[in-house]
């Protein structure tokens, strides 16, 4: 399944999530799958966004790390459900705004959590989804960048 699909998947069930369990569920579903795309574009991606792309995939691992791994049946696994990225710039803009909502849901927990281990751990799982998401915003800003330098070179 393609990159976009399966964020929009992913969007749709952390919107649709209930309590926390399964948020929580859902925001550790979001890291993982942020880490299969940066994966993927570090090793079949341009370049200039290798680098990045590694840090992706490294920080949306801590972002899996925080989160105490969901029991998940199988074929549940959206990040083993990449088959391609398809268009670089819309999976991107798409994980940006899925890693945005996954913070925005664990703050929800965050401020409502009735335990100390709960809310240190939604602290923990959101620093992780910021910091995924501003290294999806590098890997925009890169891609933005080499677009440029292409269409210069086409143009000259």
């Amino acid at each position: 399944m393609d990159a976009v699909r399966l964020i929009v998947t992913s969007r749709r069930a952390l919107a649709g999530s209930g309590g926390a369990p399964e948020t929580m569920t859902e925001v550790w579903q979001a890291q993982a799958l942020a880490q299969a795309i940066g994966s993927r574009l570090a090793v079949f991606g341009p370049p200039e966004l290798r680098g990045e792309a590694l840090g992706l995939t490294e920080l949306a691992g801590r972002g899996c790390g925080v989160l105490d791994t969901p029991d998940l049946a199988n074929g549940e696994l959206r990040a083993a459900q990449l088959t391609e990225l398809g268009d670089a710039r819309q999976a991107l803009m798409h994980l940006g705004s899925l890693l945005g909502e996954a913070g925005i849901a664990l703050v929800g927990i965050a401020s409502a959590a009735d335990d100390e281990a709960t809310y240190w751990q939604c602290m923990e799982a959101i620093d992780a989804a910021e910091e995924s998401r501003d290294r999806v915003r590098e890997l925009l800003r890169r891609l933005a960048v080499r677009e440029e330098v292409l269409a210069e070179r086409e143009a000259g």
